[in-house]
């Protein structure tokens, strides 16, 4: 066996095994994001009326504003 052959072997393993945990980090990050938007939506149920008026969001506006942290419901601009 010639050692560009054993070099390329190498490679492709190191190359596929990157690709498995470039896999599993992505899917890692995604089911965190996932448990903190839950986390969110479950802290904004349970805060009264008031309370979610006091930051500007109604009842209605929770899911949104836990799937969607970065914008602001308030800015939003609804279609006629």
């Amino acid at each position: 066996m010639s050692t560009t052959y054993i070099a390329i072997g190498w490679d492709r393993r190191f190359a596929s095994a990157r690709r498995v945990v470039s896999f599993l980090q992505r899917h890692w990050e995604t089911f965190q994001e996932r448990r903190k938007r839950e986390r969110l939506r479950a802290v904004l149920c349970d805060l009264s009326d008031s309370e979610l008026m006091d930051i500007g969001i109604s009842r209605g506006e929770i899911d949104y504003v836990a799937s969607n942290r970065a914008i602001d419901p308030r800015s939003a601009v609804c279609p006629p």
